[in-house]
């Protein structure tokens, strides 16, 4: 079988968790099916991978344009494909059109979901409108619609009523347990700006409202003084939510030592020494459809505090793994916490209660450790699905 995936993000063009999971799923599905990768971005160098520039004519345009415009040539390289996969509003409309136009089944799997990113208009403008179209329409005429947890499954059949419920399935995300370990470097991590003889709270995660760092900041003033708090935060998603976290993060750093903050991208060696010298990982994400960054601090031995949303409930195990803190969100589709000073307290007691108790934070890292190896291995997850593209073909 020759399936075609698609995809935005591919090595060594990665910016979050979907570029992540699509390059972990291709090299857990090669030993058994022949795959074709078509990504946007520059030419890389590895087999049957395929790299797609947008159209000159384009540059210029609003980026749901200009990704339409890569659409459409991956659209028409797809000939000769049994099936077609994509992976997140940027590659729909590839899949999509590759469908009807080659006849073939298309696969979509939702990282997350436009109706539940609002804010995203304040990056794409008009452009929203355009990938929330875009997402839908594929959605629809999907074979199958993968979501990445079963919140997420709720999320997808919230917004978008019309699909069948037997059409979407849950394929968790999942974690590569050879490359993600507990790296023990103590003066790597000194080398990064950070004390290992002191307790820490780390962050990854780009800037984005959806991950909260707003409120963690907040939160962060709240901690024992000789806590750490280590953000390896990068790639804004507009100025203004860089503008505001500068201004927190500068306001934290008047008020205690040793806020550390990374906005450069770590190799993953050097990202698995600082989680694995973390006493506390934090996910304050206000959206997350499950958060592979959640599994690689658990599979780095880090416990993990996170919030009570979408699919993080699915991977932290509440008092064994890590802590979850509760949230009331507003409906509206933005996330935002109903009482955002209550989710601040809620957070920051969380954080105290991990960082206070250095050794139930070790036992919680080496449960997380002991979960991920049984739950979230990428040999399970390629298993499944192959057994959907079996289904369709």
């Amino acid at each position: 079988m020759r399936v075609d995936l698609i995809s935005r993000e591919y090595p060594p063009e990665v910016y979050g968790g979907a570029g992540v999971h699509v390059a972990e799923l291709v090299r857990a599905l090669r030993p058994a099916l022949d795959v074709r990768v078509r990504a946007f971005g520059l030419p890389r160098d590895e087999e049957n991978v395929f790299s797609y520039l947008v159209p000159g004519e384009l540059k210029t345009a609003n980026p749901a344009l200009a990704t339409l415009g890569v659409d459409l040539q991956i659209a028409q390289d797809v000939a000769g494909a049994d099936l077609v996969h994509s992976h997140t509003w940027y590659a729909n409309a590839a899949g999509h059109l590759a469908s009807m136009l080659h006849g073939i089944p298309h696969v979509v799997t939702a990282h997350s979901l436009e109706p539940l990113r609002p804010w995203k208009a304040e990056q794409l403008g008009g452009g929203y409108r355009v990938s929330s179209w875009i997402e839908s329409t594929a959605f629809a005429g999907a074979a199958t619609v993968i979501a990445v947890s079963h919140g997420m499954r709720r999320d997808i059949l919230r917004s978008y009523p019309f699909l069948d419920e037997e059409k979407v399935t849950v394929v968790h995300n999942g974690i590569d347990l050879e490359e993600w370990k507990p790296v023990d470097d103590p003066e790597l991590v000194r080398s990064l700006g950070i004390d290992p003889s002191r307790p820490s709270v780390v962050f990854v995660g780009r800037i984005t409202r959806q991950k909260g760092l707003p409120y963690l900041l907040r939160a962060a003033a709240l901690l024992p003084k000789d806590v750490q708090v280590i953000l390896c935060a990068g790639a804004p998603d507009t100025p203004e939510i860089l503008a505001e976290v500068e201004a927190g993060v500068a306001a934290l750093q008047q008020e205690r030592t040793g806020v550390v903050w990374i906005d450069r991208m770590l190799s993953r060696h050097d990202l698995s020494a600082v989680l694995t010298q973390a006493t506390t990982f934090v996910c304050p994400s206000i959206y997350e459809p499950l958060g592979i960054v959640n599994l690689e601090a658990m599979a780095c031995g880090a416990p993990v505090v996170g919030t009570a949303t979408g699919g993080i409930p699915e991977v932290i195990d509440d008092g064994v793994t890590g802590r979850l803190v509760p949230i009331e969100q507003l409906e509206d589709g933005t996330g935002t916490p109903t009482d955002p000073d209550k989710f601040v307290r809620d957070l920051a007691a969380a954080l105290t209660e991990v960082v206070s108790d250095p050794e139930a934070a070790k036992r919680m890292g080496a449960a997380g450790r002991h979960r991920a190896e049984s739950e979230f291995g990428w040999d399970r997850i390629a298993d499944r699905t192959r057994e959907i593209y079996a289904a369709l073909t």
